[in-house]
C-alpha cells in the first residue's frame, strides 16, 4: 500500500513539473509549447549572428567572409549530435506519455552519456581538421587565416554546444521549453557583451568573436545542467548515474541516427554550396553569409514548430491518442504555412535595411538582396515539409523523413551543383537550387504522409 501511495505521489510530482499534451486544444498546446522554443532558438541564432554583425561592422567584409566560411563547417560538425538530441527527446517523451518513470530516468542519463562522448570527439576533430576543411572548400587566401583561427577556437568548446543541445532536448521533451528560453537569453546577453568587449574594445577580431561564443555556450550548458540536477522529478540528473544503458541507447540511436545522418549529410551539401559561393569571391561570400544569418532567423520558428510537433506526437503516441496525432499534423502544417507566407513578404520588403546591419558595402548588399528574391517567395514549401517530417518523426518513424530529406536536400543538391551550376555564369545557379530542392522534398514528404504506414490508425491517409 505504501509503495502504491509513493508511486502515485511521484506521478503527481512529475505531472506538476511536466507539460503533457495528451489532452486539451491542440493549436493552443502547440503554440504555447513552441513559443518559448522559438524564442530560445532565436536567441541562440542571435548570439551566433552577433559575431557576424559586430565583426562585419568593426573589422570589415573579409572578416565577415571568414566567419561565414566557418559557419557551414560548424553546422557540419554538430549536425550528427543534433540528431542524437532529437532521438533522445522522442524516447523521453514516449516514456513520459506512458508514465514510465524508470524509463525516463534511464533514457535521460543515457542521452547525456552519448552527448559527452560525441562532444569530446567533435572538439578534437574540429581543432585538428579546421585548415584542411577550409582548403577543401576553396576558401580564398585573403580569408583563410581568420577563418582557420575562428573555426579552431569555436571548435574548442563544441563539447558544451553538444551537451546543451542534449539538455535542451530533454527539457523540451518534458514540456519545459521555458527553461531553454531562459538559459539561451542568458547566453545571448553574455555573447553580445563579450563580443563588444573583446572585438570592439580589445580589438581581438575574429578570435574575440569565437571566444565570446564559446563562453556563452558554456554558460547555457552549465545553467541547464544545474537545473536538471536539482529538479524533483523522474528526469532529475545524477552525475554519478550518467552511463550508457544498452536498451535506451539502442532506442535513442534507432530514432536519432537517421536524423543525425540526415542533418550531417544536409550540412555537407551546404558545405558544397558554400564552396560554390566561394568561387565568386570575398564579396559574394560576405553577402551570402549575411543573408544566411537572416535566413536562419526566419526558418527557426518553422523548425521549432516541427520540434513541437515531434514532442506532441511522441507524447500522444505513447499515450495511445493516435487521433490527436493526425490532428496535430494538420494544425502544424497550417501554422507553418501562415508564418512562412507572412515572413517571406516582410523580408522582401525590408531586405536592404536588414543586410546593412552586417555590412555597408554595396556589393555585399547586392548579393544578399539577390539571394532573398530566390528564397523568400518559396519559404512556404520548407514550412509544410518540416511540419510533416516532425510529426512522422515523433511517431518513431525517423527513417522515411531522413531518406526523403537526404534525397531532396543533399543528393539532389549535389547533382545540381555538379551539373546545373556550371551552366550559369552568375551566382543565380546556386540560389535557384534551394527552392527547387524544397519543392521536391515537400512532394515526397506529402506522398509519404498520405500513403505511408506511419501510424496504426493512418494506413492510407
Amino acid at each position: 500500500m505504501q509503495t502504491e501511495i509513493k508511486h502515485e505521489a511521484e506521478r503527481l510530482a512529475d505531472a506538476a513539473k511536466t507539460n503533457l499534451m495528451i489532452e486539451g486544444t491542440i493549436w493552443k498546446q502547440l503554440l504555447l509549447f513552441s513559443i518559448p522554443l522559438i524564442l530560445g532558438n532565436l536567441l541562440q541564432q542571435m548570439y551566433n549572428t552577433a559575431d557576424s554583425i559586430i565583426v562585419g561592422q568593426s573589422v570589415g567584409s573579409n572578416a565577415l567572409a571568414a566567419v561565414s566560411a566557418s559557419t557551414s563547417l560548424i553546422n557540419l560538425l554538430i549536425a550528427f549530435s543534433q540528431g542524437a538530441s532529437v532521438g533522445a527527446g522522442v524516447i523521453v517523451s514516449q516514456y513520459l506519455g506512458a508514465r514510465d518513470r524508470e524509463g525516463v530516468h534511464s533514457s535521460v542519463h543515457t542521452a547525456l552519456a552519448i552527448a559527452a562522448i560525441l562532444g569530446l570527439a567533435l572538439t578534437g576533430a574540429g581543432i585538428a581538421l579546421s585548415r584542411q576543411l577550409l582548403i577543401w572548400m576553396q576558401t580564398p587566401d585573403e580569408v583563410m587565416p581568420d577563418a582557420v583561427l575562428y573555426l579552431r577556437i569555436y571548435a574548442g568548446a563544441l563539447l558544451f554546444n553538444v551537451m546543451y543541445n542534449m539538455l535542451a532536448g530533454i527539457l523540451n521533451a518534458v514540456g519545459n521549453s521555458k527553461r531553454s528560453l531562459i538559459y539561451l537569453a542568458a547566453a545571448a546577453v553574455t555573447n553580445i557583451v563579450l563580443d563588444l568587449v573583446l572585438v570592439c574594445l580589445f580589438d581581438m577580431g575574429v578570435a574575440g568573436a569565437a571566444i565570446a561564443t564559446d563562453m556563452s555556450q558554456m554558460a547555457s550548458c552549465v545553467l541547464a545542467l544545474r537545473f536538471l540536477i536539482k529538479v524533483p522529478a523522474s528526469y532529475r540528473v545524477s552525475l554519478e548515474k550518467i552511463r550508457i544503458c544498452r536498451r535506451d541507447a539502442v532506442r535513442i540511436i534507432r530514432v536519432g541516427l537517421p536524423t543525425g545522418i540526415q542533418n550531417m549529410v544536409i550540412s555537407f551539401s551546404n558545405v558544397l554550396v558554400q564552396s560554390s559561393v566561394n568561387v565568386f569571391g570575398t564579396k559574394a561570400m560576405a553577402g551570402w553569409g549575411a543573408y544566411m544569418k537572416i535566413d536562419g532567423f526566419n526558418i527557426l520558428p518553422v523548425t521549432s514548430l516541427s520540434m513541437a510537433a515531434t514532442t506532441f506526437t511522441g507524447q500522444n503516441f505513447g499515450a495511445g491518442r493516435l487521433d490527436r496525432v493526425k490532428q496535430g499534423m494538420w494544425v502544424t502544417v497550417l501554422m507553418n504555412l501562415v508564418y512562412t507566407l507572412a515572413t517571406g513578404a516582410l523580408l522582401l520588403l525590408f531586405c536592404k535595411p536588414l543586410l546593412q546591419l552586417f555590412n555597408a558595402d554595396p556589393e555585399v548588399i547586392s548579393v544578399g538582396t539577390h539571394a532573398m528574391r530566390y528564397f523568400c517567395p518559396f519559404y512556404f514549401l520548407l514550412g509544410v515539409m518540416h511540419a510533416l517530417a516532425g510529426t512522422v518523426r515523433g511517431a518513431g518513424k525517423s527513417i522515411p523523413p531522413m531518406a526523403i530529406l537526404l534525397f531532396a536536400m543533399c543528393l539532389f543538391r549535389i547533382f545540381w551543383i555538379q551539373w546545373i551550376v556550371p551552366l550559369f555564369d552568375t551566382i543565380d545557379g546556386v540560389f535557384m537550387l534551394y527552392p527547387v530542392s524544397w519543392l521536391i522534398g515537400l512532394l515526397l514528404m506529402a506522398l509519404y504522409a498520405w500513403r505511408g504506414h506511419w501510424l496504426p490508425s493512418i494506413q492510407t491517409g
